[in-house]
């Protein structure tokens, strides 16, 4: 019977079970404990690895056996959405407001609570360290969405995502999307398959070939 590797505080940030060991259920969890430093988070994200979990429990660390993906940075954009964004008068930015982003994703109505005070707060010191970042959705000066994540390598670590307007959070996916493939990236790592993504154009990738392929991208 499979169990998840327990961590404190003083486990090595950069030492992680293998991937073999992850359950089927819950699927995808590998680990639980730890700490939210950046050095263990920087370790969890170059093996594939990420933190998921509600307010009052433990830390845990997952790599589910299948990720939705955007190979090449590639998104769908539908005829519906390229004429909303056409006239929809979107502007955007990047790393403008880091903080108002992840405090809108963390207040998105039906998001749950894992985007904690303790993970805004360790992915904000990750964006004072040049590993996370923001796109910001702006109209008519106002902040009406965006999302968040960490570039890795050539591969960006798609975290979460908000809307106040409608096809705001489509719009900046497609708007980093672009930014992405210009700079060189080749994988937008969606994390968990889910409707959305799908609807986004996200397919979905083995975990043995998205590890294959982050160890490549990774440096």
């Amino acid at each position: 019977m499979k169990v998840p590797a327990i961590l404190t505080a003083e486990s090595p940030a950069d030492v992680w079970p293998p991937h073999s060991s992850a359950l089927d259920d819950p699927e995808g969890l590998i680990a639980i404990g730890g700490d939210l430093s950046p050095g263990r988070l920087i370790s969890a994200y170059r093996h594939g690895i990420f933190p998921w979990f509600n307010e009052g429990y433990p830390i845990m660390w997952w790599c589910p056996p299948v990720r939705m993906v955007f190979d090449r940075c590639e998104v769908h954009i539908g005829r519906s959405l390229k004429k909303r964004l056409k006239h929809a008068g979107f502007e955007f930015s990047m790393n403008q407001a880091f903080d108002r982003v992840i405090s809108g994703c963390a207040d998105r109505p039906h998001s749950g609570t894992w985007i904690t005070p303790a993970m805004q707060a360790a992915y904000r010191e990750l964006h004072w360290l040049g590993v996370s970042h923001s796109v910001e959705v702006w109209l008519q000066g106002e902040l009406v969405g965006g999302l968040y994540g960490l570039g890795m390598g050539r591969i960006f670590c798609g975290e979460s995502m908000f809307s106040l307007v409608d096809d705001a959070s489509k719009a900046a996916l497609v708007w980093v999307s672009s930014e992405l493939k210009r700079d060189g990236f080749t994988l937008i790592d969606g994390q968990m398959p889910n409707t959305f993504l799908e609807s986004m154009g996200g397919t979905r990738m083995a975990r043995a070939d998205f590890l294959e392929r982050l160890s490549a991208e990774v440096e």
